[in-house]
């Protein structure tokens, strides 16, 4: 049965996602009385790491935008002891490879940069001034700005066909999941003007310790963990097999697709999903030692890989001594009986990239994520922050409540909380 405190609660969180955390951190600092109900056997959501024979695997590939503000506001960079991504992308093209980075944070590579085979000068100009832009533009700015797709804003800036096919697709396509470039180009301004401010980087030990340095902030006894919701409604949570609990207050902060089958009674609509698969490989030793990531410049007739790193380039910590870890991301859905057939083909890709060594790869794991990210395109950051409070002391929190990212689901967390102290 379900161990149930002895003093009130003031307020039921369901959901150990980042927005739920950041939620019950910011009730518990006003002096509310909180419990936080998870499902799983795990706090963090999406953003959540795995061991498996000694490897460190994030449940997708992700990585931490620095410059987000509400991340620097409720973390500790330095316990994170993060770890940071060169500037610089390997663009794949057939059997010819090219090397893009920013000049100004890497000097040296502002040769290789000019010649890579993603564009014209012309498109590397306007990648300059687009970062220039970058710098000036508030977040506020990002999201008050004409909403059209990425591909049409691009279009717009006249960059030219090839340069979005080779460059923006892959890289943006990875960020934002949607090979299409349909994203909202809101959400590209924002991104992109993140990049410009700050680093791309990941944790020593997995993404996962972002969710944990969360979890520490909260009270103990605060989260539990294996208590499934079967439903909510104004004061009240059933839970499955056990009971109900009580509580003035209410915030819903799982994914979309939960939330809006525990909210669909008030009016909370699922939102499209972006699905991704992750697949980890351990290797004796590493296909290229650069702290970057390599894009797919040619898209799907080279392979079903959009982007791949060597995470154990950016922290040894991820792999056992003398291995390396490998994580190729595919873009789309895939069902757990086809897994099969997608590690091959996979496999047959990374061979033509980096030649017969690729064949003798450990296999390690395949994350399909069918709910990777919240779908955002034009209209649907519109206002870019939906409401929190949906009348009656229920309030709902996540990422597709705001931006579809870090920074979405911890400011949508600390806003569902001011809702409630409000």
């Amino acid at each position: 049965m379900f161990d149930r405190k002895s003093t009130p609660l003031d307020v039921i969180v369901v959901g150990a996602g980042l927005s739920g955390l950041s939620c019950a951190i910011h009730l518990q600092r006003a002096g509310r009385n909180v419990v936080v109900l998870e499902a799983s056997n795990g706090v963090g959501g999406r953003v959540r790491s795995d061991l498996v024979d000694g490897f460190t695997l994030d449940r997708g590939f992700q990585v931490l935008l620095t410059a987000y503000p509400e991340a620097k506001s409720m973390l500790d960079y330095n316990a994170l002891q993060l770890r940071k991504f060169s500037s610089g992308a390997f663009v794949q093209l057939g059997d010819k490879r090219s090397y893009v980075a920013d000049p100004l944070r890497e000097p040296a590579a502002l040769l290789k940069t000019l010649v890579a085979r993603i564009g014209s000068l012309a498109d590397k100009g306007r990648i300059g001034r687009l970062q220039i832009e970058a710098t000036r533009r508030t977040t506020e700015q990002c999201f008050q700005s004409p909403d059209v797709s990425t591909a049409d804003y691009l279009r717009a800036k006249h960059f030219s066909a090839k340069v979005i096919q080779r460059f923006f697709r892959p890289f943006f396509g990875g960020v934002f999941l949607d090979a299409e470039l349909a994203t909202s180009s809101r959400m590209f301004e924002f991104v992109f003007s993140m990049l410009a401010a700050g680093d791309n980087a990941i944790p020593a030990h997995g993404m996962g310790a972002i969710s944990d340095q969360l979890a520490s902030m909260v009270e103990p006894g605060t989260i539990r963990l294996g208590v499934r919701v079967a439903g909510v409604a104004p004061g009240t949570v059933t839970l499955l097999d056990q009971g109900t609990l009580e509580a003035p207050a209410v915030v819903v902060a799982t994914e979309g697709p939960q939330a809006a089958k525990l909210l669909s009674e008030v009016g909370v609509k699922q939102s499209d999903s972006q699905p991704v698969s992750c697949l980890y490989y351990s290797a004796d030793s590493p296909p290229f030692t650069e702290r970057s990531i390599m894009l797919n410049g040619i898209g799907a007739e080279d392979g079903p890989i959009n982007n791949l790193c060597v995470p154990t380039n950016i922290s040894p910590a991820l792999a056992p001594d003398g291995k390396h870890l490998v994580s190729a991301t595919v873009l789309g859905s895939h069902n757990s009986s086809a897994d099969e057939n997608l590690e091959a083909t996979v496999r047959n890709q990374m061979t033509k990239w980096f030649g017969a060594e690729a064949r003798s790869w450990k296999h390690l794991r395949t994350y399909n994520i069918p709910h990777a990210l919240p779908s955002q395109k034009p209209g649907a950051l519109n206002p870019p922050e939906r409401p929190v409070a949906l009348g009656e002391n229920l309030f709902v929190c996540g990422d597709h409540r705001d931006q579809a990212s870090i920074q979405g689901a911890l400011r949508s967390g600390r806003r569902a909380a001011e809702a409630v102290l409000g």
